[in-house]
Order: structure tokens, then C-alpha cells, then sequence
């Protein structure tokens, strides 16, 4: 959820001063994109994988403190739910076998980080949503302890002035208001990040706009919201309508939301950036000593914290990132529209997917933005979020197609070509794209099992909160086996 801030009220004069501080961060950046040296001669991916805590039942574990205490890993961090923890990947270059190291060395982590849980009765779940999250968990106890995540929820509520609706249908509706932004810490997800260059962002950035559609419908995972099943994956709805500052009349004004799609192709990532100056309020207006252009003016980076603090307060599925290591700045696209889970092996091929087909569609001649409309790939991106592998996606030349039939006959050709221009080893491709390939022949990504599973559960008798719970279990034995979740078999009804 960001950086920590040190208060949860601010007083007017300090906003308008926030206001003047995030203006002048930006000029300050817009004068660095032109003449600065950023970091991107080796460029890095990262990964972040949001987790949940469960007890011996299966029901969310809210005691994030005490297990984060025994794991002692600063890897290991804070989500906004008390049942919620972040594993933070270290950046890595991705030619050669390094995939394959990670997938080791992720594991390996993961298994220590359990074992250190267990000791505090909790074991951890990769999935986007937890299924046996009910109403009563979230009455209260339910945030972590920060001034950060405290002040948020004090922002929104106030912006928006009445309580948050929940209101999603899918196969079946929920309906319900919130007085807080706790639905939001239901939402866990792994971000993938890529460090590029100025001249390249923009590029890098459609292109993944393009793949959130197609990324989507491969690896949706969170059908279950509050025991009703929803959209196939539930969280991107849901993330958007918990933290909306929007009261009706406003969206009916077309005010933007803060979990955001966007509505245009960029030339720049200064577009982004200005785009969150201009459209959006601040929300945590904290303002730090630095003067950035006496920083830039001295030769040194300054760390314009006033526009990357107000960057971390809107959502957009794939934003872009300013970040200072070792005085050196550097760019990153944050890619965040995958949930977490089911396996490592998954969110690996996952990854290996989106690296390779970005790579690919940033290198072509005419880029595939200039033949779609934004429009298409923002319809493509809700179409799978609802529909999962049962989405109808629209790709240039090829018109409205089967989500298996554009990753089989399209995509996967490009991952692979994109994987082996950034130098990745044969068998690392192979490995990671065939649980694509394999995925996308079955359909049966995690959403669709968990599906399939509670349904046949129900079917021998069982109520709907015991279904997910013994759903639940049986996700987590087979996460820990590391089999890619098409592989997966269903109980038989």
C-alpha cells in the first residue's frame, strides 16, 4: 500500500501547500526526463506477491503482527489487512536460467516463511481473494496497524462523504455498503515490474496495457467475494468500487476513478504523471523538507516525494514509477492486474508470459496500439475480469476471438520470441510457456477450478461456506505441490 506517512488528519494549509510541492515535483521531473541520466543500461524485473493468512480452519488469520515477527525477514512486510502480508521479490535480470533460479529461491522463502507462520497457528495463501472471508471477519481488527493505512481510509471517506457501495454481478449478485475500506485488503495480487529507459516507457507501458485483457483471462483466480461467486476475477471490480472517493453524482459528472484504467495511448510517461496532477486530489498530502530544485540544481537526484507519494494513491492496472537507488533515479512500469497464486510455477509463467509478449510487441515496426483503440483494450481488460477463459477478446487482424484461440495462435509465438531476444535460456521458455500453453488448451485457470470445485462439493451435500472452506484446504495442498493448477483434478460430485 505504499510509504508510511506520519498523520491521519491534515489541515488546509498544509493540502494547498502539498498542491504547490507536487506541481513543482513535476516540472522538476519533466525537466529531468529531458536532461538527467536514468538507470536502465541492465534492466531489472521485480515481483511482489500479496498473501493471506488463514488459521487451522481455513478462515482468515488476522494476527499479520505476530507472524511477520516470527518470519523476521524485511522481505516479508505489511498489507492493509491484519490477515494480509507482502512478499517482496529482490529485482533481478532475466537472461539466462535466472527464472529458474527465482522460482528456487522463491519457494524456498515461501516454505521458510510458512513454517515460521505455523508456529503462530496461520498458514500462508497465494490467491486473489480468500473464499472464506466473510462480513464478521471485517467488523473489526481487521487493518493492519499504520498511520498510512489509517489516514487512507480517512481520506477516502472524507472525499466521498457517505458510505462505499459494493454492488457486483456475476452469476450471482452482492449487494452491500461499507463504512470502511475494508472490503479493499480482500484484493491480493502479484506485481511484476520492469525498469526501463525514458525514450522507452511509453512503449512498454501500451504494450502492457494491450496484454492486461489477455493476461486476465490466463490467470484470473478470485471468483468468491463474501461466499457469493462473482466475476471470474472478482478483485479488479472490487478493488475499484472500495476505495471509489466518487459519490454517484460525481461518476455521472465523468470524474475519473482512482483505480484506473486510463483512456488514452501515452507518447510519454510524463503524460501519466501529469494526468494524476491534474485529475486527482491528494489523499495523503504529507509534505517533506526537500527542495527539488535546489536538489537538481546541485547536481544531486532529489526524491520528489511529494509526486510519488501521490502516485502510490492512484491505481491504475499498469502505473509508472519513479524511484531513486544509490542516487541514481530510474523508471519502472508496474504492471498490477494479476491476482496472487495458485502455485509459484503459476505466477512464474505468469510472468515469463507478460515479459515475453511486452518484449515482443514493443519491438514491432508499427506498434499494435496504432491498429486497436484504447477503448478495445480497456473493453478486452473488464470482459476477462468478468468471464475469465470464457472471454470474447477483440485483437487487430484477427476481429473478436476465443481467449485460448488469441493466446495459442497469437501470444504465445510472440512470449516466445520476446523471451529469446531477452536472452532467456530455451529450457526456462519452455518450461514457464508450456503451463501457458497447457492452461490455455484446458481453460482451467484457478478461478475456473475454484469454481468447478465448490460446485461439485455442493453438489454431495455441502453448504456454501463449508464447500469453500474444503475448496480451500484442497487449494492449499496442491499450492504446495507446486503443480501448475491446470493440472489440478476436481472431486467428482
Amino acid at each position: 500500500m505504499g510509504e508510511e506517512v506520519s498523520r491521519t488528519e491534515f489541515s488546509r494549509a498544509q493540502r494547498r501547500e502539498y498542491r504547490r510541492k507536487v506541481q513543482l515535483c513535476l516540472d522538476v521531473f519533466e525537466t529531468m526526463l529531458s536532461q538527467s541520466s536514468f538507470e536502465f543500461d541492465r534492466p531489472l524485473t521485480g515481483m511482489e506477491i500479496e498473501c493471506n493468512l488463514v488459521d487451522a480452519d481455513y478462515q482468515p488469520a488476522l494476527r499479520n503482527q505476530e507472524v511477520l515477527a516470527s518470519i523476521a525477514d524485511p522481505a516479508y512486510q505489511t498489507e492493509l489487512g491484519a490477515y494480509n502480508i507482502e512478499f517482496n521479490v529482490p529485482p533481478r535480470p532475466l537472461p539466462g536460467q535466472s527464472a529458474l533460479e527465482l522460482e528456487a529461491e522463491v519457494r524456498a522463502s515461501l516454505n521458510a516463511a510458512e513454517a515460521k507462520a505455523t508456529e503462530d497457528g496461520a498458514h500462508i495463501v497465494m490467491i486473489g481473494i480468500l473464499p472464506t472471508l466473510m462480513p464478521e471477519h471485517l467488523e473489526s481488527g481487521w487493518m493492519s496497524q499504520s498511520t498510512r493505512y489509517q489516514a487512507l481510509n480517512d481520506s477516502i471517506f472524507t472525499a466521498r462523504g457517505e458510505d462505499i457501495d459494493i454492488d457486483i454481478t456475476g452469476p450471482e449478485r452482492l449487494s452491500l455498503q461499507s463504512a470502511d475500506i475494508a472490503p479493499e485488503s480482500a484484493c491480493t495480487s502479484m506485481q511484476l515490474h520492469l525498469q526501463v529507459s525514458p525514450a522507452e516507457f511509453a512503449q512498454n507501458w501500451n504494450a502492457a496495457q494491450v496484454l492486461a485483457g489477455p493476461q486476465l483471462a490466463l490467470g484470473a483466480n478470485s471468483p468468491y467475494f463474501f461466499g457469493h461467486e462473482l466475476w471470474a476475477e472478482t478483485r479488479i471490480e472490487l478493488f475499484g468500487q472500495a476505495t471509489d472517493t466518487r459519490p454517484d453524482e460525481l461518476k455521472t459528472q465523468g470524474v475519473r476513478p482512482r483505480v484506473w484504467f486510463g483512456e488514452r495511448w501515452i507518447t510519454s510517461i510524463f503524460d501519466l504523471f501529469e494526468e494524476n496532477v491534474r485529475y486527482f486530489p491528494a489523499l495523503l498530502p504529507e509534505i517533506s523538507e526537500e527542495d527539488p530544485v535546489a536538489e537538481l540544481a546541485a547536481g544531486r537526484t532529489p526524491q520528489l516525494s511529494e509526486l510519488r507519494l501521490h502516485n502510490g494513491t492512484i491505481y491504475r492496472w499498469n502505473r509508472p514509477v519513479y524511484d531513486v537507488v544509490n542516487g541514481k533515479p530510474h523508471l519502472r512500469v508496474e504492471n498490477r492486474v494479476l491476482p496472487a497464486g495458485p502455485t509459484v510455477l503459476d505466477m512464474l509463467a505468469n510472468s515469463a508470459f507478460y515479459y515475453g509478449t511486452l518484449r515482443a510487441l514493443t519491438d514491432e515496426d508499427r506498434p499494435l496500439w496504432s491498429k486497436m483503440s484504447f477503448a478495445a483494450a480497456q473493453h478486452n481488460f473488464f470482459a476477462s475480469a468478468r468471464h475469465g477463459m470464457d472471454a470474447r477478446l477483440y485483437w487487430p487482424g484477427l476481429g473478436e476471438v476465443t481467449a485460448d484461440e488469441l493466446v495459442l495462435r497469437e501470444l504465445l509465438p510472440l512470449a516466445h520470441d520476446g523471451l529469446r531476444r531477452w536472452g532467456v535460456a530455451t529450457d526456462v521458455r519452455e518450461r514457464f510457456l508450456g503451463v501457458i500453453e497447457a492452461r490455455a488448451k484446458t481453460g482451467r485457470n484457478g478461478a475456473a477450478w475454484q469454481t468447478a470445485t465448490v460446485r461439485a462439493l455442493q453438489e454431495r451435500g455441502l453448504a456454501r461456506p463449508a464447500a469453500l472452506a474444503e475448496m480451500l484446504r484442497m487449494y492449499c495442498e496442491h499450492m504446495h505441490t507446486n503443480a501448475p493448477v491446470h493440472t489440478w483434478e476436481t472431486p467428482t460430485a
